[in-house]
């Protein structure tokens, strides 16, 4: 049976950033990545200063500084330092200019101790439009500013608070507070598409020429009104990216998006975001129960929207975050028939509390695509299912090979269910050294694999060929009830883990090194 509807069609996705990465493997090598904001003594050039009270005639100085931000980025050389007083700017900035490798980026940034505001009130949204828009630029740094209220009530209008698209390298938006962007179009009759808005959107939407090394580190994220689409995407020919510290909550679609396939690069050989990093985000209160992109009667009771979601991207890692109180806690899938989410590794993740299910992988339905040599490692589930649904810690969908599901916890919810798969296309799983409990006792739990449905740890093992080295017992957390998924010293889950040499360069969710001597725990806490 489909257990929950999936999202309409899509016009687009948003925001995700990150700096210069390295090519990843799944195979638990890390990728490499700087994700901490850059200081300001990159910027080697001119220092110009933005204020509201200033003029676009005069020099640009401190003493005389330019009224609007739009002037200074038609000025700005590589190197230049923008520095934007504290106020509220009603303006939108199209970012044109590059910095360079010999004189560093172009910087744009709240004044030190000031804050400054792009307020979209007022501003017209044009087709798919960035309050801040960056196109086909390199070495630009946006950094501190608070970016807040561009609406519409348009169909097929995008609004963005930071849109960076086209072709380049070495873009970093560090430090952003994005908010309260838009588009609360009405649904005409059963087509709810055309209603779609962004907090950050990352769109390679060249080729063969790529955007590269893009950093999106410590930004905060909320109250964003997205219809079918994404706060935070990373979509089309992007290749090298990390999405790093970004607090994202209290929207009504997916936190982060990793997309593949939707045609946004105009060659289908580079239409798929690679080699990236998602690491040490937390992500809350999504869900598009309220959207009225899944169905005009509220609520709808889509509940489809992901803490994380990859549809289509491949070759990067998600570690290290905190997904919770959403719809889905991280799902890899792909929602194109014939094409794969691939080469993805889920580690070290904490996710708890979610309604529909804790991860998610493979196509949605027999007309999707699949998930293929992917790892789910070393993440501790708790309590997701909160619907009671019956979709457990793990919901295994259709078409899944290749992949190794180990040293996963995973603590069931009031369903019972530990894992859900009822699709028999699926082959070439590992699926083993997991800890599962059920606080109702081993009779009360229950696993569903292709089709088939067990009850108890030992008739799932006997049936299924899985897990014959895992356990079911008490993970004695420290403090589960105050969500501290820290392991008590006598947990069985500790040094009871499958040692796989590929994890020795890896972190648990603290990042402290994974393997320590020749033993490993089973969860996200070493």
């Amino acid at each position: 049976m489909n257990h929950y509807a999936r999202k309409a069609a899509r016009l687009c996705a948003v925001l995700l950033l990150g700096i210069g990465v390295a090519a990843c493997s799944t195979q638990g090598e890390s990728v490499e990545a700087e994700a901490t904001a850059a200081p300001a003594k990159d910027s080697t050039g001119p220092v110009y200063y933005v204020a509201p009270e200033g003029k676009d005639t005069q020099p640009g100085s401190q003493s005389a500084p330019w009224q609007t931000i739009q002037h200074a980025a038609d000025q700005a050389a590589p190197g230049s330092m923008i520095y934007i007083r504290g106020g509220v700017y009603h303006e939108r900035v199209d970012i044109r200019r590059s910095g360079s490798a010999a004189a560093g980026y172009i910087t744009y940034a709240s004044y030190p101790g000031e804050q400054a505001v792009l307020d979209g009130k007022g501003v017209k949204v044009g087709g798919l439009q960035g309050l801040i828009d960056i196109a086909d630029a390199s070495y630009i740094r946006i950094q501190g500013l608070e970016v807040r209220n561009y609406k519409t009530n348009s169909r097929n209008a995008v609004p963005v608070g930071i849109y960076v698209h086209g072709s380049g390298q070495k873009i970093q938006l560090t430090g952003n507070h994005v908010h309260h962007i838009a588009n609360t179009a009405t649904p005409i009759g059963p087509d709810l598409t055309g209603r779609d808005a962004h907090g950050i959107a990352v769109y390679g939407d060249q080729a063969p020429a790529a955007l590269k090394q893009v950093t999106i580190d410590h930004n905060e994220l909320h109250d964003l009104v997205l219809g079918s689409s994404e706060s935070l995407v990373v979509n089309g020919n992007v290749d090298g990216f990390a999405v790093t510290n970004n607090r994202i909550y209290n929207s009504d679609n997916i936190g982060i998006d990793l997309i593949g396939f939707e045609g946004i690069a105009p060659d289908i050989k580079y239409d798929q975001t690679r080699n990236g990093i998602v690491r040490s985000n937390r992500i809350y209160n999504v869900s598009s129960n309220q959207n009225p992109s899944y169905g005009q009667k509220l609520p709808n009771h889509s509940n489809s929207a992901g803490g994380i979601y990859v549809d289509g991207g491949r070759d990067s890692i998600i570690e290290q975050n905190y997904s919770y109180n959403n719809d889905i806690g991280i799902e890899i899938a792909s929602e194109h028939a014939g094409r794969s989410t691939s080469r993805i590794n889920v580690r070290s993740n904490v996710i708890y509390h979610n309604r529909q299910t804790g991860i998610a992988m493979g196509g949605y339905d027999e007309e999707r695509g699949s998930t293929t040599d992917s790892q789910i490692v070393n993440n501790t589930l708790y309590h997701n299912d909160t619907l009671g649904a019956g979709n457990g810690q793990l919901l295994i969908q259709y078409d899944t090979r290749r992949n190794v599901i180990r040293n996963n916890m995973m603590v069931a919810g009031d369903s019972g269910v530990l894992i859900y798969n009822e699709y028999t296309r699926n082959s070439g799983n590992k699926v083993d050294y997991n800890l599962y409990f059920a606080e109702d006792g081993i009779t009360r739990s229950s696993w569903i694999w292709k089709g088939e449905a067990y009850s108890g740890l030992q008739a799932y093992r006997k049936g299924s060929g899985n897990d014959l080295h895992s356990l079911f017992a008490d993970p004695q957390f420290v403090d589960a009830q105050n969500d501290d998924y820290h392991l008590q010293s006598s947990s069985p889950a500790v040094d009871s883990g499958y040692v796989d040499p590929g994890m020795r360069n890896s972190k648990d969710m603290d990042g402290q090194p994974r393997i320590s001597g020749s033993a490993i725990n089973i969860g996200a806490d070493e």
